[in-house]
């Protein structure tokens, strides 16, 4: 086998890390150049600054790898291209290296040393004669993967000894010990707080007491300089974003310059629109650690009417369950067609940093967005948020109706009306008995005319075919929503709003900063810096959950919540228990979802004075659809039927625990019903031999009333009780294979075995799953099951198997078994 066969028969590997080095590959020796043995293997080429990264972070040797060349071969070859070819090629060097500034050192002709001149290339500490590189093939074949040559990975000089690190005993007190330049973490940090307009001698006199609290440096960032913090505070202040006069080219300017943050860019054409996303390195991070297996959400057309382009916002959620900004997607149209593009390559890059990554859901708060495409991209389940519509009702309702009483009442209305949809009982002729119940309010109910009439239609479609989120997540993604208007609208010249490298700028820069900085554990040391931008503490459904229960009354129509701060002050809400409560706080009264509402809502819900959330009616409703409607295939059908009833189970008892002392009526309602109650209970079942079975009462020994038993077990009665010959015909034949496998079957042991099948040939009837019997037979000839079957009661003669077993016997007495 040739060299080149060789090497692309190598697996591509992708650690499922943020980043890897060379302790995370498996490396290949093939032959190479004059015989010698090149130490090798393939990664994707997306994926060579992770390696390059990962590698630069060696605890042993910390150290940073430079770009020492480069060769780019031009898009348009006239030559016939070879498997050898090679697209790029880029030499990976030690920043120790390779030159050598140390006395007696050995350095390049083409880079002329001076001992005495104090510049970066004649400091001895930073040019060592380190001699480990590695090489980076592009390939013609493959242009997706990279071909990593590392055969010189030992930090050391031409001699072999150390030249820099904790092994070089000529470093130790010298800045050699530790990696050339500081990390990208503490640039960030750096960065984020001189853009909120932290000074440079604040941030450097926190980061010397630090320093000195932990006893002194112990890693290269412990080494930052007041010159190199005021060197970035240059470059913010002297940064502009008008970068041209023209907007459109200002723009091209702006995506050449950052291409690490754009992951998307399409300029107006005669056939496409203008779209840009935007993802910097650290919110890929915030969405490959929060969004795996976990939910992304969309605030969709923020600054419809301020801003030349609105932002469609991606969110995920953090242990706090605050809302974290992932990307962000300018355009001035939103359309089914344009979706695609950007999504597929906001999954495509989460995707190609881990490859193990998966969606656990997606939630859209725009009844017309393109769900089918949210769903063929991140292949899991869409939900809705309803915090959008209650927001925009809420904040009119207070600023258009200054009537107290009649702001509740409809404030009321339009939460039953919401809720009737949603639980399958209204539709859109509800809002047109409220236009006409509430005339009298002229000014909201132009406004819900005007706006929002055209728009229940879609909204009333929506509601009752998707399911909906929490009330948890309507609170954060508000949070969020309130946060990014102070940060990005907080400009005295409001001009600047109708150009769109503004708004790229500084979401890329401040608003950005802001976020980071969100999470930054050491941002309480900069609170005489805080303004109304900076976000501190929980979230207003964390801070609802947080009120003792003893602090809320229930008064008729209204709650009434001590406040937490000033106990001697309390706040009266409103409907509490509907989906639009209204609290008399200052939060409530811009429209958002308060603590106290929160608080008030769970109270009435713990107490049985209200109906559980829609989300969890929406939830119990797909469990419920999934167990009467399982699906075909008998698998699938035992497996989800299995998972259903016991998720269902466990709901139902950790809700009846809750309610059990101060209500006796059941938590949950049949969803075909609505607000009735349920007549029938679903039958819990058990894997029991890989066969999903159906648990009853009566299989204890209990009685069980008639007008109680389950769909199933009615069907099973009336299935049997014709008794048709093609049944009967396919129990003989489980038999007649049965008995070919025993052959020494006595007469006491058929009828036995007679009894068994039937009950097995009952349950699968009940269940629609017609297995194959001979599996059935099987299993029940095992040692579990004789077991079972020997301590099991005969107490169910009143039941509906009785008569079944005793029918087939007497059919399959008059019938030979061959």
């Amino acid at each position: 086998m040739t060299r080149w066969d060789e090497i692309l028969t190598l697996p591509v590997q992708n650690p499922p890390t943020l980043e890897f080095s060379a302790a995370d590959i498996m490396w290949s020796m093939v032959v190479g150049w004059k015989d010698s043995m090149d130490r090798l293997a393939l990664i994707p080429f997306s994926r060579v600054n992770d390696f390059v990264r990962g590698e630069s972070n060696n605890k042993d040797c910390p150290t940073r790898f430079h770009v020492e060349a480069r060769r780019r071969r031009p898009p348009t070859m006239n030559c016939k291209p070879k498997v050898d070819g090679i697209l790029e090629y880029i030499l990976y060097w030690c920043s120790f290296g390779p030159d050598d500034y140390r006395k007696g050192g050995d350095f390049r002709p083409s880079r002329p040393f001076a001992e005495k001149r104090k510049t970066a290339a004649g400091r001895p500490n930073t040019k060592r004669g380190c001699t480990c590189h590695f090489i980076v093939k592009r390939l013609i074949a493959e242009p997706s993967v990279a071909l990593v040559i590392y055969n010189h990975n030992k930090h050391v000089d031409k001699k072999g000894m150390p030249c820099h690190g904790h092994m070089d005993k000529m470093a130790v007190g010298t800045k050699a010990m530790f990696a050339p330049y500081i990390s990208d973490e503490l640039r960030l940090q750096v960065m984020s707080l001189l853009y909120v307009g932290i000074p440079v001698e604040t941030i450097m006199q926190r980061h010397t007491e630090m320093v000195e609290k932990q006893g002194g440096p112990s890693n290269r960032d412990d080494l930052l300089t007041h010159r190199y913090v005021r060197i970035l505070e240059r470059k913010i202040r002297r940064s502009d974003y008008e970068l041209d006069d023209d907007d459109a080219i200002s723009i091209d300017i702006w995506v050449e310059n950052h291409q690490d943050c754009v992951f998307f860019y399409e300029d107006f054409s005669d056939t496409d629109t203008f779209v840009l996303g935007i993802q910097t390195d650290w919110q890929l991070q915030q969405m490959i650690q929060f969004g795996s297996r976990s939910l992304l959400a969309s605030d969709s057309k923020f600054g419809t009417n301020k801003i030349k382009y609105p932002v469609h916002s991606i969110l995920v959620f953090d242990q706090q369950k605050n809302a974290i900004p992932v990307a962000w997607i300018i355009t001035p149209n939103f359309a089914h067609g344009e979706i695609y593009k950007w999504m597929g390559a906001l999954y495509d890059r989460a995707h190609t940093k881990d490859p193990t990554w998966q969606l656990g859901g997606f939630i859209i708060d725009d009844p017309l967005a393109d769900v089918r495409t949210i769903r063929e991209v991140f292949q899991c389940p869409v939900l809705i948020s309803l915090w959008r519509i209650r927001h925009a009702w809420h904040k009119n309702l207070v600023n258009k109706c200054s009537d107290i009483e009649k702001r509740s009442a409809m404030a009321k209305f339009l939460g039953d009306a919401i809720s009737s949809i949603c639980r399958g009982g209204g539709n859109v002729e509800l809002f047109e008995a409220f236009l006409q119940d509430f005339v009298d309010c002229a000014g909201f109910l132009d406004y819900f005319r005007a706006l929002w009439f055209p728009r229940l239609g879609a909204w009333t479609a929506v509601l009752k075919t998707t399911p909906l989120a929490t009330a948890e997540v309507a609170s954060a993604i508000e949070s969020y929503h309130h946060l990014l208007k102070l940060r990005l609208l907080n400009e005295t010249d409001e001009s600047v709003y109708w150009r769109a490298d503004w708004l790229i700028h500084k979401l890329g820069t401040k608003v950005h900063s802001y976020f980071w900085l969100d999470g930054y554990s050491g941002k309480d040391s900069f609170s005489r810096y805080w303004r109304s931008e900076w976000s501190s503490g929980l979230n207003p459904w964390r801070q609802g959950l947080q009120i003792p229960d003893s602090d809320v009354t229930i008064e008729g129509n209204c709650a009434r919540v001590v406040s937490q701060k000033n106990k001697e002050k309390s706040h009266v809400v409103r409907n509490p228990g509907s989906e639009f409560a209204l609290c008399d706080c200052n939060w409530s009264r811009k429209g958002n979802l308060c603590k106290h509402a929160i608080k008030s809502t769970k109270v009435c819900r713990d107490r049985g004075l209200a109906l559980p959330s829609l989300a969890l009616f929406r939830y119990y409703q797909a469990l419920a659809n999934l167990v009467h409607c399982p699906p075909s295939d008998t698998v699938i059908s035992d497996h989800a039927m299995a998972v259903a009833v016991s998720v269902k189970t466990q709901l139902d008892a950790v809700i009846c625990t809750t309610n059990c002392s101060s209500s006796n009526r059941p938590v949950f309602q049949d969803p075909q019903l609505a607000s009735k109650p349920r007549e029938s209970k679903i039958d819990e079942t058990n894997t029991e031999n890989g066969v999903c079975t159906s648990q009853s009462k009566a299989a204890s020994g209990d009685e069980v009333p008639m007008n109680q038993g389950s769909r199933a077990r009615k069907k099973r009665k009336s299935g049997n009780a014709n008794g048709n010959s093609e049944d009967v015909s396919t129990y003989q034949d489980s038999l007649a294979r049965k008995k070919r496998k025993s052959g020494e079957a006595s007469d006491n042991d058929e009828e036995a075995s007679t009894e068994e099948d039937s009950q097995v040939y009952g349950r699968s009837k009940s269940r629609k799953d017609f297995a194959d019997n001979e599996e059935f037979s099987i299993d029940q000839d095992s040692p579990d099951h004789e077991k079972k079957k020997a301590g099991r009661s005969f107490d169910d003669e009143g039941t509906s198997g009785t008569p079944i077993k005793q029918r087939l016997k007497q059919k399959a007495a008059k019938q030979p078994l061959d």
